[in-house]
């Protein structure tokens, strides 16, 4: 099918400039503002009957075992999901010492919520499905997409086509292979990563925590209101 285009919505921005006579003057008018959003996004918004969905999406940059631990990690995945008006919880994709990375999205939506890219395509039929047995094998031809909406798999900004999970193919944590706590980017310590390029988020490779590779968040509950 054809590449989803951007949305655009008109804004109105304030324009700051010089008059004839050397004095300041202001103006207004419409600007195209490009969304980082595809053509067949659906735009329902929370509380105005959206469908239902969980997002998975990356980072926007790779990043090595050291993310200042999983808190660090989380913090930028909600940076980066508001910067581009995604407004449900995010959290790193990522088990750690405290968190099996199965058991951090809601319990109620595991089995009946579809998990989606950037573009609301379908990887997963539900989040119980990354857990039963095939290494988390996604939607074939369904792109990992960053939240500035570049596909990781084939963008140069990831030389390296891994994801850290720190996780078994159940997504329980593997205390020796999570860069210790996601806080060192060591040559000698592990992580547990897989390869995008099997087409599998879960696949089981042990990988020195000094490598940078793809993070990716998921969005951990499906809302229909959002929290102050």
């Amino acid at each position: 099918g054809a590449t989803p285009g951007l949305l655009s919505k008109l804004i109105w921005l304030p324009w700051l400039g010089r008059g004839a006579g050397g004095g300041s003057v202001q103006a207004g008018g419409p600007v195209l503002a490009p969304l980082a959003y595809g053509r067949g996004r659906r735009c329902s918004q929370a509380g105005t009957g959206r469908e239902a969905w969980l997002h998975l999406v990356a980072l926007n940059a790779p990043l090595s075992g050291s993310m200042r631990g999983i808190r660090g990690a989380d913090f930028q995945c909600f940076q980066q999901a508001r910067a581009v008006g995604l407004t449900g919880t995010f959290r790193a994709f990522l088990s750690s010492r405290l968190q099996d990375l199965y058991s951090i999205v809601r319990r109620a939506d595991r089995s009946g919520v579809p998990i989606v890219n950037l573009w609301d395509e379908v990887l997963f039929n539900n989040w119980e499905a990354l857990f039963s047995g095939t290494e988390a094998q996604f939607r074939a031809g369904v792109r990992i997409l960053s939240f500035d909406g570049r596909d990781v798999l084939r963008d140069s900004a990831w030389p390296q086509k891994n994801v850290w999970h720190g996780s078994d193919a159940k997504g329980r944590r593997l205390t020796e292979s999570y860069c210790e706590t996601w806080r060192t980017d060591d040559s000698v310590v592990t992580g547990q990563a897989s390869s995008l390029g099997s087409g599998k988020l879960l696949e089981q490779k042990v990988s020195s925590c000094r490598n940078a590779f793809i993070v990716l968040c998921i969005e951990n509950s499906f809302m229909t209101s959002s929290k102050k």
